[in-house]
């Protein structure tokens, strides 16, 4: 016989909304800057113009973060309350037929259709637009949108993710610097991929992997564009010396 008062189980998916934002503002700011600072400085710049395009790209980076994330979280919330208040005027209107309908959906997952209709009426009798809120539209506490939330979460993430690179490029010998910063980006991009599967109770070894492997593709692509741009300028400018 289970003994239900010490069963317990931890779950994880109350954080997706905060951790999705985190994650993706974390490794947007470690990415994006780590590859520009590693272009540009692969483009024969100096080195404080690199330090300049590296603050400037964490700044606007955090700022379009945020906005973005607000702005399409916005969107989604928008959208959720909408459908609940098409939901609360066939509640008022048609309360019979929402009952049948809430009902029809437990039948579908293979209730019983006495039992469904029971279970429906009590639910609705408690929390009519709660219980239609969760099964027929699927929105619960849980996955409910949060935009502010959302957007310091991204905004805040993409800043200290963005900062280490730029922290790496200030402190590394200049000759040293660019190998520096790459290291540095994809141990940080390894340890971001293990904290993301372990806050999200996920494999650790493939979540790493997909995180360092897109962002080394994305520092080996800029690294050889800032290369090939840098010569191609820097040629035409010396013949026209």
């Amino acid at each position: 016989m289970t003994n239900n008062a010490t069963h317990q189980e931890s779950h994880h998916v109350h954080k997706i909304g905060w951790l999705r934002a985190a994650v993706l503002g974390a490794n947007d700011g470690l990415v994006s800057t780590a590859s520009l600072i590693v272009g540009v400085a692969a483009g024969d710049a100096e080195s404080n113009t690199v330090l300049l395009a590296g603050v400037a790209g964490l700044v606007a980076g955090a700022m379009a973060m945020a906005a973005g994330e607000f702005v399409s979280v916005s969107s989604q919330s928008d959208t959720e309350n909408a459908d609940l208040k098409k939901e609360t005027a066939a509640l008022r209107d048609t309360p019979e037929a929402e009952l049948e309908e809430l009902a029809q959906i437990y039948v579908d997952r293979g209730v019983d259709l006495g039992l469904a209709r029971d279970v429906a009426a009590q639910l609705m009798a408690k929390d009519a637009l709660g219980a239609h809120a969760r099964d027929e539209l699927g929105i619960s506490e849980i996955v409910t949108a949060r935009p502010l939330q959302a957007a310091m979460a991204s905004a805040a993430t993409f800043s200290i993710g963005a900062g280490l690179p730029l922290a790496a490029y200030a402190v590394a010998p200049t000759p040293q610097a660019i190998p520096v910063v790459i290291v540095a980006t994809l141990i940080s991009l390894t340890g971001l991929g293990v904290l993301s599967a372990r806050a999200g109770g996920a494999g650790a070894l493939r979540a790493a992997a997909r995180v360092t492997f897109w962002g080394a593709s994305a520092m080996a692509m800029t690294a050889l564009i800032g290369y090939l741009f840098g010569t191609v300028v820097w040629g035409r400018l010396d013949e026209h010396k």
